[in-house]
């Protein structure tokens, strides 16, 4: 693993201990020139400046999301979208200190943003600024876990390169309109190292406790997540066990958030639960989860958390004190709820 700069912090604990869409079939009439760059122009704005989805803007148009993908390709080829990218997003070092200082990690780093961005930039600025991160920690040596997950999905997409080091998947995927599987992020994230890629097919969460154990059995389950031992550094993200604040909270049924909470969860880490002090909470639906253990991601000597918004606070707080994350990536809201 390479050394990177930290924000200074003379007390500063370092390292942890070892509608119905349009056929594709049926080609529609050209459009005139005008009114071609018209629809480029709008199904654009819906995607990168109100964050719609492919799905959401081919059910507003009429389109099926094979034809929506293929507009944006052509709105950013004829110049109607122009992607500029200045270096990694802004960082306040200040605050970056005072965090770093202020938490038990290694490093923490504060994203600028602005006052009104929207979930999906914040993710953006994060998952950027993550992959700059990675670009200058791994060595040829490492070997990189990744989960499924929205941030992490945000960090692989802006990597532009990555050391020769193999890929590990870390855990099963939710099935989200428009995000990668792990399995994909794993295989792209495998493409720019040049490395093998050790993933899986398997939901991230099984119909009962019994169904998880027979998928955890499997030949190809069991060969990929065998390899979780030789993880170096992982990118992981860290949700809050309330609604709008874990994508595996809102996708649960009322029974299953509510038996979390009585058992003492506040958040998941990947689909780790954990409690205010940091520790595992199983039982119930963390028993259905496929995904590394608590034990397994202790275990990993650089863990990287992607968190954004103020109302995450506690589970970051959380995670920091079990020793779950050695790092942080956060928004500024976050930051400052922290230091509070």
């Amino acid at each position: 693993m390479q050394h990177d700069s930290a924000p200074y912090c003379p007390s500063a604990q370092r390292g942890r201990p070892k509608g119905s869409p349009v056929s594709q079939d049926a080609a529609p009439s050209p459009l005139p020139a005008d009114a071609e760059r018209a629809l480029l122009a709008d199904v654009a704005r819906r995607f990168y400046l109100r964050d719609q989805s492919k799905i959401e803007i081919g059910k507003d148009l009429g389109l099926s999301r094979f034809k929506v993908a293929r507009l944006l390709e052509s709105a950013r080829e004829t110049g109607i979208v122009r992607i500029e990218i200045a270096g990694e997003p802004t960082v306040d070092l200040q605050l970056s200190r005072q965090l770093t200082c202020a938490l038990d990690v290694d490093k923490a780093l504060v994203v600028r943003g602005h006052p009104h961005q929207s979930a999906a930039e914040a993710r953006r600025n994060l998952g950027a600024a993550a992959a700059g991160e990675l670009t200058h920690l791994l060595g040829p040596s490492d070997v990189l876990g990744l989960p499924w997950s929205r941030s992490v999905a945000a960090a692989v997409s802006a990597l532009h390169s990555l050391p020769p080091v193999p890929i590990v998947q870390l855990s099963g995927a939710l099935a989200i309109p428009d995000l990668e599987s792990p399995v994909e992020l794993v295989r792209s994230a495998a493409k720019l190292s040049g490395r093998v890629a050790h993933h899986f097919y398997a939901p991230l969460v099984a119909a009962d406790a019994a169904s998880a154990e027979v998928l955890r059995r499997q030949p190809g389950v069991r060969e990929a997540r065998g390899h979780v031992p030789e993880v170096t550094v992982a990118v992981v993200g860290i949700g809050g066990w309330a609604a709008g604040e874990s994508t595996l909270f809102d996708l649960a049924d009322d029974a299953d958030r509510v038996a979390m909470r009585d058992a003492g969860a506040i958040g998941e880490i990947s689909g780790i639960f954990i409690n205010t002090a940091g520790r595992a909470v199983n039982g119930g639906l963390a028993d259905r989860i496929i995904t590394l253990s608590a034990e397994q991601l202790a275990g990993i000597p650089t863990v990287i958390g992607l968190v954004s918004g103020a109302a995450r606070a506690d589970v970051v707080r959380a995670a920091v004190a079990g020793h779950k994350v050695t790092r942080l990536i956060v928004d500024e809201p976050l930051a400052r709820a922290l230091l509070a």
